[in-house]
């Protein structure tokens, strides 16, 4: 099973990396997370461990798991492998990267455009442009899921690729790239 999930976000690079890897703080700025602790901590990760709620509309369904977490900021990437829970030794990265348009290719968004520009004269210690560019930089993150499913005789791998993949793990995915986007474009 393999997920892909991918967000564009109105900001550096340098903005959304520490909010993505600083995942303690994530239960302050993702309302579907519960709980997110370090069981042990070094310069770069620690073990982590995480819950958060998967809704179905009013009813909202908990999903909990431990995670070795590495985090890379030379690459831009953060590593996940899972190793207790459901999703015991599943991979996980998340791969932060630059993306330029061009001044007329960000004026065709222009409601983002306006928003952010407000947010450059708010004199932002990090610009949207490229200084002596026209150049409007955005942040392309993607996270990629990969696992073989549970150790579920004859089952494991088909309800990893037709449930556990796209309604859980893309669900809470999702939802975490779109809490880190309003997070850092209100900032």
């Amino acid at each position: 099973m393999r997920t892909v999930d991918q967000i564009v976000i109105s900001a550096p690079v340098a903005r959304v990396f520490p909010v993505a890897a600083q995942v303690e703080r994530w239960p302050e700025i993702l309302p579907h997370y519960r709980w997110v602790r370090f069981l042990d901590r070094s310069d770069r990760g620690g073990t982590v461990e995480m819950a958060a709620w998967r809704p179905f509309g009013p009813l909202r369904y908990p999903v909990w798991w431990v995670s070795e977490m590495t985090v890379d900021p030379t690459a831009c990437e953060i590593r996940y492998r899972h190793v207790r829970g459901i999703t015991t030794g599943m991979d996980v990265v998340w791969r932060c990267a630059s993306q330029a348009r061009s001044h007329a290719e960000a004026w065709a968004r222009r409601d983002t455009v306006l928003k952010d520009i407000a947010l450059q004269r708010s004199a932002s210690p990090s610009p949207l442009f490229r200084v002596g560019t026209t150049e409007y930089v955005e942040t392309v993150v993607t996270i990629v899921h990969e696992w073989r499913g549970p150790a579920w005789p004859l089952i494991g791998r088909l309800a990893a690729r037709l449930v556990i993949g796209p309604v859980f793990i893309h669900g809470i995915a999702s939802r975490t790239l779109a809490g880190i986007k309003r997070e850092v474009e209100r900032t």
